[in-house]
């Protein structure tokens, strides 16, 4: 059972920051359409969501946190709304370029460069 301690969600104006706990890669896959659908429950209001996915916990993630954030990025972007990521470790920025996943995800090293961004 996954559980609000998994994600921290803040709200700044229309923006909501998700903040993963640091041992997000321990997730187990059955629990990852459970956390989307945590993560997502409060954007379904949103007209237009925007994400921040704030890394700066998180050492390191795997297919596992991948495939969360890309359930994420496909429900935003059909509501015509953006995910962006900020905070990521040297490893995380390398594991996102070598899946070309920077491509699909703006990110930013501070969380006040992806609010300027993206609000």
């Amino acid at each position: 059972m996954t559980n609000q301690e998994d994600f921290r969600l803040e709200w700044h104006g229309d923006v909501v920051v998700v903040t993963p706990a640091s041992n997000i890669e321990s997730m187990n896959w059955d629990l990852i359409e459970q956390a989307a659908d945590l993560i997502m429950a409060p954007l379904r209001d949103q007209e237009v969501p925007l994400v921040i996915v704030d890394l700066s916990e998180v050492g390191y993630f795997g297919s596992v946190f991948l495939a969360l954030l890309l359930r994420c990025h496909k429900f935003v972007k059909s509501k015509g709304g953006e995910l962006v990521l900020c905070g990521a470790s040297e490893m995380a920025a390398e594991l996102l370029r070598i899946t070309a996943l920077d491509t699909l995800w703006a990110i930013y090293d501070t969380r006040d460069e992806a609010m300027d961004a993206i609000s």
